[in-house]
């Protein structure tokens, strides 16, 4: 009895790292041609006919991992958001030698080395789940990260710490958004180092302003 409950455990035991890659790369092949194919002609338009065909997988090995197009769409994001784990080395950097702009920068070359993905996340494809989740995650950390800088150095902010990070992480969407749909000229450090310089100095400087320059300016001294 013991040899037949254990003969059996050996095989599958030995055959599951194959399976497992076998499954990553149906997965990869599904997400590759899923974002193929909502860049080419949007994602309520592609069928799940199309994207089995597209990554030559039976229609019923894809409703073995997937419940629809939707469930595969939040299955790129999820794998976006864990290839994007290699931001947090920055981050911590960042912690510790102040505002150094590495995350953002690791944001930008990231999105350049993945490009399809981060257009079709970025236009809001389907329900706009995945825009909605790319943004709660930088929103959830540059909120953190903010709010552990202060307790730092024992300030207390001028705005609360949730709109700042919305109004930053806001902010770096939409250039982000910009800078993957166009040939804007910058470079990824260069366009990172405005990012910086304007969080840093503000946009009135940003625009060869003095603060006394700004819309509202003599009013709220006079107060």
């Amino acid at each position: 009895m013991t040899k037949s409950a254990g003969g059996p455990a050996g095989p599958r035991e030995t055959a599951r790292p194959a399976e497992d890659r076998r499954v990553r790369r149906t997965r990869s092949a599904l997400r590759s041609t899923l974002v193929e194919l909502v860049l080419n002609k949007g994602f309520h338009a592609v069928t799940v006919e199309e994207i089995t065909e597209g990554a030559d997988v039976a229609r019923a090995t894809f409703y073995a991992h997937y419940r629809d197009k939707e469930d595969l769409l939040v299955d790129v994001v999820r794998e976006l958001a864990v290839d994007r784990e290699r931001l947090l080395p920055a981050v911590e950097q960042a912690r510790a030698e102040g505002f150094t702009g590495l995350p953002v920068l690791y944001i930008f070359q990231h999105a350049a080395q993945e490009k399809p993905v981060y257009q079709v996340i970025l236009r809001g494809e389907g329900d706009g789940r995945a825009l909605r989740e790319f943004t709660e995650l930088i929103c959830e950390r540059v909120e953190l990260l903010f709010r552990e800088r202060a307790e730092q150095l024992g300030v207390t902010p001028r705005v609360p710490f949730d709109v700042i990070a919305r109004a930053w992480t806001g902010e770096l969407v939409g250039v982000l958004t910009w800078w993957v749909e166009n040939d804007t000229g910058y470079s990824a450090a260069e366009v990172t180092g405005h990012l910086r310089d304007l969080s840093v100095y503000g946009r009135v400087w940003a625009s060869g302003l003095t603060p006394s320059d700004a819309p509202g300016a003599l009013d709220a001294g006079s107060r």
